[in-house]
């Protein structure tokens, strides 16, 4: 039987980590034909696609590459261990966490203190995006878990539901929306809306009100939640937004109430996700257990 040797998993690790074979050629000083051989005949061996080619695009991961490179990684350093008197023969374990850019101020700090606290030697990194690129994340490999609204993930992602949370409108103290317990979206339609430039979360909240015969007038799509709630606080429309900062200021220090929206069917879920068509490395998947049994939104 043939093996793969040492250099061969280096090749894989400096690729995925670079993204692009000219990249990695550089940083290996190998030439790019021989590294795009090398990495043809490694695939033939494994009998699985490690990489997705793309015209235009960088390299990106497949699942199964995502877990052959963790585990080449793992391998690497241990090797690189056993020249090293003293080091820990594990070598550094590795996790990325994404997080959708909303919930990321609510979120995600929690979620790496409870990963440092529980899993100590693991080193962590972090990145925020909207929806589409969360999703390519989780799918390419570049990311091993997300915290998310789950919307945009098909059958093939995995999920643990954290919270359900009931949308709010937001308006000045002295607006008519201001002064009940909880609103409708029917009492809601009558007013211009202010709502997030996400694309799925506009078609989200707007399906909320198509299901119920309803078609609000979009007055302002706001880049951030922050000025969404400033735009709200001046009294620029009815701000709609699942996530609430404490406090009842806007960023410019005017007051700003919220209401719920009553139903259920209104609810979203927050979930922790990751992409299901290969499984976790048991890094992931401890990392999962731990912030599916004790992260919950409004934690921080």
């Amino acid at each position: 039987m043939l093996y793969l040797t040492l250099r061969q998993y280096e090749y894989v690790c400096a690729i995925a980590q670079a993204g692009s074979l000219s990249a990695a050629s550089n940083a290996l000083n190998v030439s790019q034909p021989a590294l795009s051989a090398a990495l043809t005949r490694i695939e033939a061996h494994l009998g699985q696609t490690l990489f997705l080619r793309r015209r235009g695009a960088a390299l990106a991961l497949t699942p199964q590459g995502r877990d052959f490179a963790f585990r080449a990684r793992a391998l690497l350093d241990q090797a690189a261990g056993l020249e090293t008197p003293g080091a820990d023969p594990t070598g550094p374990q590795r996790l990325v966490l994404a997080c959708f850019t909303d919930l990321a101020p609510f979120l995600l700090a929690p979620a790496l203190k409870l990963l440092r606290d529980a899993l100590p030697g693991l080193q962590i990194s972090f990145r925020t995006a909207a929806f589409a690129p969360l999703t390519e994340a989780l799918t390419s490999g570049e990311a091993d878990l997300a915290l998310t609204y789950d919307l945009g993930l098909d059958a093939g992602f995995q999920r643990v539901e954290l919270a359900r949370l009931t949308p709010h409108v937001l308006t000045p103290p002295d607006h008519p929306l201001a002064h009940s317990a909880e609103v409708t979206l029917e009492d809601v339609a009558r007013h211009p809306l202010i709502l997030s430039q996400e694309g799925l979360s506009v078609q989200h909240m707007l399906g909320l009100f198509r299901r119920r015969g309803l078609a609000p007038v979009v007055a302002h799509r706001a880049g951030s939640l922050e000025l969404l709630r400033s735009l709200a606080a001046n009294g620029e429309g009815v701000g709609l937004a699942y996530s609430l900062p404490p406090g009842a200021c806007s960023y410019d220090g005017l007051s700003l109430a919220s209401t719920a929206i009553a139903g259920a069917d209104a609810q979203e879920p927050v979930i922790l996700a990751c992409h299901g068509a290969a499984a976790l490395g048991p890094v992931a998947e401890a990392a999962r257990t731990v912030l599916a049994e004790h992260l919950r939104f409004g934690s921080a």
